[in-house]
């Protein structure tokens, strides 16, 4: 589509505005995004540069830690303001992108909610994203429906799951719709849209404008989020605490700032995540000059490690304290076909979950409809008749310390971990640059943090000089090798011509470039995203 810029007010759309944007980029709708974007991003930036300040702290060698000056919120007994009657039950969740037969297969599954996400499972195309929203709209008003190339149709069950709408985070740009010439914020952008065309239609239906937040690294954040909602609900005439979110644990600052976060949103919030891949991720990026804290092969870094388990126990004690809801992580396995290998699957899911449910969570994610069933009966049993595991308020446990949960994961670091993550990387990047943000890779449904755990990792054995256990020094070197290498095991993997009419080239020379740069990239996304149309 040829660019041209359409002016309105102070934001100017990069697109030109076809069918599928006329239905959602209304006059009413833009006017309510121009006011969130002119009174929220300023402070936005100021945010996303506290970050940055933190970030060079740790570099110099600090280290994330609790906070003496909010040791009164975490000490003082209070509570959120509740829980919708719709969200009491959430024992499985699944998640994937806003995409339109997901969405529907989504809802159909045995699970209490589905996540629609516009960040790490969606390559953030303008085109995605406008579908993304006209898809939702048809979701909540139960006019959504999908043909196939086969003639198959695809539509709404009665009583679908719980809708829960992932925005994208604080970091993430919206490029092609400009606030006094810089993008607007794409988790704005996001909400703006979504609140806008649906709280009429879920609050007539019983439910509510329900949101995950991703990425959050700090107790400011949270409280602007707030501001955010607080304001959507004053503009729109809606009672306070009408709007509901859950938060994903899924940074190490975080972490240590749960409590804060709750009670910065108390009045909006209902719960947080172990959002445990992304929480790996940040552990090597918020730790990235610490030689003595890299972390080994990303398949040996299991939920049962030390610093893994402090912060999921730690999750659950402080939710449960406030009356908020600890939701497990995501088991990114999926079915396959053989029978016995399934069966080996759905017992690793199982025992997973089993893990998730003893320790006290409230629920837990899936990526696939086919491992819905196996996560429910783990919660079931457990559960029993509670609707909820509330009262598991872990009080007994000893106190988790900052240094449990900044504890070195032991383990090896081998060439065919480092070559794993290369190939897994690769084939996530050149499919996120063809528009899949969701993509199974060797038996996995992989999103953007496990390419984001592969290429940081790599990239802190680099920084760190760090030696494989045959001996290999991992060098910039080293790693070129490896990657061309790696192509090629691609190309015979996958046929020629699919490779060939990938865009392998381009994922190669993006991961080469964020993998070898002296300073860590923050996100691929980031660059990624001007990859993208």
């Amino acid at each position: 589509m040829t660019q041209q810029a359409i002016s309105n007010d102070e934001l100017v759309f990069l697109q030109a505005a076809g069918q599928d944007e006329q239905k959602i980029l209304t006059d009413n709708a833009i006017q309510f995004l121009r006011e969130l974007v002119e009174h929220f991003a300023p402070e936005r930036e100021v945010l996303l540069a506290s970050r940055q300040q933190t970030q060079r702290r740790i570099d110099a060698g600090g280290l994330p830690g609790f906070d003496k000056e909010t040791a009164s919120i975490r000490m003082e007994n209070w509570k959120i303001r509740g829980i919708p009657d719709d969200l009491q039950k959430r024992r499985v969740e699944i998640t994937g992108p806003v995409e339109r037969k997901m969405i529907i297969n989504a809802l159909n599954a045995d699970v209490d909610v589905f996540m629609a996400d516009f960040e790490d499972s969606l390559a953030p195309s303008w085109q995605k994203i406008i579908e993304g929203q006209i898809n939702l709209r048809d979701a909540v008003n139960g006019t959504i429906s999908y043909t196939s190339n086969d003639g198959k149709i695809y539509q709404l069950q009665p009583d679908p799951a719980v809708l829960i709408c992932r925005v994208r985070g604080l970091h993430l740009p919206e490029k092609h719709v400009l606030w006094r010439d810089k993008p607007v914020p794409g988790c704005l952008f996001d909400f703006a849209l979504y609140f806008f065309h649906n709280v009429d239609r879920l609050l007539e239906k019983g439910s509510g404008p329900y949101f995950y937040l991703p990425k959050t690294e700090s107790w400011q954040e949270a409280a602007w989020w707030n501001k955010v909602f607080s304001y959507a609900e004053d503009r729109f005439a809606l009672l306070r605490g009408t709007i509901k979110a859950t938060l994903l644990i899924e940074t190490l600052p975080a972490v240590f700032q749960m409590d804060e976060i709750l009670w910065n949103l108390r009045d909006h919030i209902v719960g947080l995540n172990c959002g445990r891949w992304d929480y790996i991720f940040s552990y090597i990026k918020t730790l990235k000059n610490h030689s003595d804290r890299v972390l080994p092969d990303r398949q040996s870094v299991t939920m049962d490690k030390g610093f893994l388990d402090a912060y999921s126990r730690l999750l659950i004690r402080t939710c449960h304290r406030r009356g908020a809801f600890a939701m497990g992580g995501m088991s990114a396995l999926i079915p396959v076909k053989d029978p016995e290998h399934n069966r080996v699957v759905l017992e690793r899911v199982s025992a997973d979950k089993q893990r998730e449910a003893n320790n006290g969570h409230d629920g837990t994610w899936v990526a696939h409809p086919g491992l819905a069933q196996t996560a429910m009966e783990v919660f079931n049993r457990v559960l029993g008749d509670r609707k909820n595991q509330l009262d598991v308020n872990r009080a007994d446990d000893a106190t988790i310390t900052a240094s449990m949960l900044l504890e070195p994961c032991k383990g090896e670091r081998t060439e065919e971990g480092m070559r794993a993550n290369i190939r897994v990387a690769l084939q996530y990047i050149e499919a996120w640059l063809n528009g899949n943000g969701c993509v199974p890779i060797y038996g996995l449904m992989e999103d953007a943090a496990t390419a984001e755990i592969s290429r940081t990792s790599i990239w802190q054995w680099i920084h760190h000089r760090k030696t494989l256990s045959n001996g290999k020094t991992v060098t910039p070197d080293l790693f070129r090798q490896m990657l061309a290498e790696e192509l090629q095991v691609l190309l015979q993997e996958l046929g020629e011509s699919r490779f060939r009419q990938g865009r392998f080239d381009e994922a190669s020379h993006l991961m080469e470039t964020i993998t070898t740069s002296p300073d860590l990239v923050s996100f691929l996304t980031l660059p990624g995203y001007r990859l993208l149309a």
